[in-house]
């Protein structure tokens, strides 16, 4: 009776392992996507290489966030990692390698100094469904400074980048 016992228990605990697995699965597949990074244009948030997770379900019910760091397609259909500086209405303005919205500085530990401001050396309105994105490594990044980006529709945003993961030794939370 103890040997049937202990069998159940582990057929009942192996088939709630089997049941996590596809649950985690499920959630992946369905709500979240992977991408994997490219260029060092997101250092020392994001390196080359990196596999990330992408939430591509909150902002159906979220707008996005300043600082918040977006994979976004671009008008080539390729796909860029950017983080979120200016949002829809505001006024994006970089001088002496600093970052002004709406007139006031923007304080940021993850946005390297700006060498080249591109169009935004002149104020940068944003329109009701428009973003201003940049890279943390702002001197080795295209972006929303330079015409071929510009600013950036919602619509473009396929999700949040929130979390990496791999390589191991850079595995968690996207700051």
């Amino acid at each position: 009776m103890k040997e049937k016992n202990m069998i159940q228990s582990i057929v009942r605990g192996l088939s709630n392992i089997v049941v996590l697995i596809a649950l985690a699965w499920f959630v992946v597949h369905s709500f979240l996507s992977q991408a994997y990074v490219s260029g060092h244009s997101m250092e020392p948030a994001l390196a080359s290489g990196d596999l990330v997770l992408v939430d591509t379900l909150s902002y159906d019910f979220v707008k996005p966030a300043r600082m918040d760091v977006v994979i976004f397609r671009r008008s080539d259909h390729s796909q860029n990692i950017k983080r979120i500086v200016g949002l829809p209405g505001e006024t994006v303005l970089i001088r002496s390698g600093h970052i002004y919205i709406n007139g006031n500085l923007l304080e940021s530990d993850e946005i390297s100094n700006i060498s080249l401001a591109g169009i935004a050396e002149n104020p940068v309105e944003l329109m009701d469904d428009e973003y201003f994105l940049i890279g943390d490594n702002a001197d080795s990044s295209e972006d929303s400074r330079f015409a071929n980006i510009g600013n950036v529709k919602k619509s473009q945003m396929i999700g949040k980048v929130w979390f990496v993961l791999t390589p191991l030794s850079r595995t968690g939370l996207v700051k």
